[in-house]
C-alpha cells in the first residue's frame, strides 16, 4: 500500500466530509417521530406557505360513485381547506376540532395545518374530549340511532341501515371514533348537504365537505387521535357529552264525552170537548157549541178525526137512555169501561190505554 500523501488525506477528509453532510438531509425532522401516525400523515403536496388549496372543490370521482363539483364561490372562505399557521404542541398527526369557529385542523408540522371548515352539534348535542379513530369505511351505510327515529319517525325506514351513496348523510368516506374503546356514536364524515358547513347542524358528529373527507381520508391512518376543544376553545380535561334528550311526549286527544240520551217524556194527550147540537146542549155540562134551538133529537151521526175524537149531534150523545159525560170514542162512551173511574181520575191522560175498541162500521 502506498503511503498517504498530504495531499491525499486532505482529500479523503474531505471526502468523509462531504458523506457525512449527505447523510444528514435524511434525517427526520425530529417533531415528526413524537408519534406512530407523525410518519403515515402525507404532507408532501401542500404549499410551503399557508394559503389557500386551489381546485379542490372540483368534481371527485371514485371506484363507487361520482362526487358533484361544490361551487366554491359559494363557500365562505374561512372555510375552504387551506393550509395555515396554527400552533400547537400537539404532535404532528394529531387532529383538533374547533366547535367554536366550526374547523378541523390536521397538524402537519411545527405549528403549521392544514385547515377544513366542518358542521357540528347543534343546541344540546355539542361534546369535548378525545377520541381515536378505529375505523374507516368508504361510502358508509347509516343507520339512525334509535333516539333520533323517536326524534323523526320518518327516518323509520331507514331502521336496518341507508346503503352509502350521494345521498347518504355520511357522505363519500366516514371515520370511526372511540373513546377508552367505547363508541358513543361520534364520526367525522361528508355531507352532501355542504352548504351546512360552518354551522351548528348535527347531531354530534363532524361533517366535512365530501371532497374535504376524501382528501382527510386519505391523509391520516388508524389510531389518529382526535382532541375536540370544549365550547370557549380550551383543551379538555375529559370527556364531556351532551345530556340525554328529552323524549318528545305525545298527546292523547281527550276523549269525547259521550252524553246520555234524552228521556222523551211524551206530552198529555188532550182530548178536544164535543161540540154538540140541539137541545142537549143545554144540559151537556161540557159542550162548547151549540147549533140552532131546537129541541128535537136528531139521529146520531159519528165521525172520526186523526185524534180519534169524535163530533156528535142531536141525541147521539145518549147511550142505552143515558148521556154519556165526555166525548165518545169510536162511537162508545168510555163511562161503560171498566176503567171509567180510572180514567176520571186522570182525565190528563186521555182515554185508558187498555181500551181497544173496533171501529165504527162505515
Amino acid at each position: 500500500m502506498r503511503p498517504l500523501t498530504p495531499h491525499g488525506l486532505a482529500f479523503r477528509l474531505i471526502a468523509a466530509t462531504c458523506l457525512s453532510l449527505t447523510l444528514s438531509a435524511c434525517v427526520v425532522d425530529p417533531a415528526l417521530t413524537g408519534a406512530s401516525t407523525a410518519s403515515a400523515v402525507k404532507t408532501a403536496d401542500l404549499p410551503k406557505s399557508p394559503q389557500l388549496i386551489e381546485g379542490v372543490y372540483s368534481a371527485k370521482a371514485d371506484n363507487q360513485f361520482n362526487v358533484p363539483a361544490v361551487p366554491v364561490e359559494k363557500v365562505p372562505q374561512q372555510f375552504q381547506r387551506q393550509t395555515v399557521e396554527y400552533p400547537t404542541d400537539q404532535p404532528v398527526g394529531t387532529i383538533i376540532i374547533n366547535p367554536a369557529s366550526k374547523h378541523l385542523y390536521l397538524v402537519t408540522g411545527k405549528n403549521k395545518a392544514i385547515r377544513y371548515g366542518i358542521s357540528v352539534g347543534k343546541a344540546g348535542f355539542q361534546w369535548s374530549g378525545e377520541a381515536l379513530i378505529t375505523g374507516r369505511k368508504n361510502w358508509p351505510t347509516w343507520t339512525p340511532p334509535k333516539e333520533m327515529i323517536e326524534r323523526k319517525p320518518e327516518l323509520a325506514k331507514w331502521e336496518k341501515g341507508q346503503p352509502g351513496g350521494p345521498e347518504n348523510p355520511l357522505g363519500a368516506r366516514a371515520l370511526y371514533l372511540t373513546t377508552n374503546g367505547i363508541d358513543y356514536g361520534y364520526r367525522i364524515h361528508g355531507t352532501p348537504e355542504w352548504n351546512s358547513i360552518g354551522r351548528n347542524a348535527s347531531s354530534g358528529c363532524i361533517r366535512m365537505i365530501n371532497q374535504d373527507v376524501m382528501d382527510l381520508y386519505e391523509r391520516v391512518p388508524d389510531n389518529t387521535k382526535v382532541i375536540v376543544l370544549n365550547a370557549d376553545g380550551s383543551m379538555p380535561k375529559g370527556l364531556t357529552l351532551p345530556p340525554p334528550q328529552p323524549k318528545e311526549k305525545v298527546e292523547t286527544p281527550a276523549a269525547t264525552p259521550v252524553a246520555a240520551p234524552a228521556i222523551v217524556v211524551p206530552k198529555p194527550a188532550v182530548m178536544p170537548k164535543p161540540v154538540v147540537t140541539g137541545a142537549s146542549a143545554a144540559t151537556s155540562p161540557t159542550s162548547t157549541a151549540t147549533t140552532g134551538a131546537a129541541a128535537t133529537p136528531t139521529p146520531a151521526a159519528a165521525t172520526t178525526t186523526a185524534t180519534a175524537a169524535t163530533t156528535t149531534t142531536g141525541a147521539a150523545a145518549t147511550t142505552g137512555g143515558s148521556t154519556c159525560a165526555v166525548a165518545l170514542v169510536n162511537g162508545v162512551c168510555p163511562s161503560n169501561c171498566a176503567c171509567a173511574d180510572d180514567f176520571k181520575r186522570r182525565p190528563h191522560l186521555g182515554p185508558p190505554f187498555s181500551l181497544r175498541l173496533p171501529a165504527a162500521p162505515p
